[in-house]
């Protein structure tokens, strides 16, 4: 007698186990990949603001955005007459000088500043910031603030905010319009205007 016949759709027969070890082998890639983690955000993260005044002018300022919070020790510090020191310059954010970048003329307080890229750095009294507009940019800090190399300075009011902010806020207004800085309960508004043409 020969071999017993063997039906051919019978002759894959596979335990449980087995199928799920195949089905591993054989499954999608995505079964494969792992989560990665995003970077831990900085402590004073690069932030910007930009607004379009008119057709040809648009004015953009970047900035590294310090807390009030440590980022070492997670307790909350004072920020202008301490950590911010009364009468000192300031790099006005964190790590890189501020820049502002305007792509027509503009005025500031009145005062005029040519189309350019410029560093911004302040003077913080209780009751009133000295806004500087340096043509010295791309430095680290105001450790090589040169004075020589201003461009304009203009004095502006301080107002206490009923709100705290937590991070350096910094923002174009076309509405006022204004450059508006905002950090722990202390406001400066900075009045901005296309320059009039003569």
């Amino acid at each position: 007698m020969g071999a017993p016949m063997t039906n051919p759709r019978l002759s894959w027969h596979l335990s449980i186990p087995a199928l799920a070890a195949l089905f591993l082998l054989v499954g999608p890639p995505a079964m494969a990949q792992k989560s990665i983690p995003p970077e831990k955000a900085p402590a004073s993260p690069l932030a910007m603001t930009a607004k379009k005044l008119d057709d040809t002018t648009y004015v953009k300022v970047t900035y590294h955005s310090p807390r009030i919070q440590d980022p070492k020790t997670g307790e909350k510090r004072q920020i202008f007459g301490k950590l911010v020191p009364y009468g000192e310059v300031w790099r006005l954010g964190a790590n890189q000088a501020t820049e502002l970048t305007t792509t027509g003329d503009i005025e500031l307080a009145g005062k005029k500043l040519a189309a350019g890229t410029y560093s911004l750095f302040t003077i913080p009294q209780a009751d009133k910031w000295t806004l500087i507009v340096s043509k010295d940019v791309g430095q680290w800090g105001a450790y090589k603030y040169d004075k020589t190399k201003d461009v304009l300075r203009v004095d502006v009011p301080t107002k206490k905010s009923a709100d705290t902010y937590e991070a350096l806020t910094i923002t174009v207004d076309e509405k006022t319009p204004a450059l508006n800085f905002a950090w722990e309960n202390t406001q400066v508004s900075v009045p901005l205007s296309v320059a009039k043409k003569k």
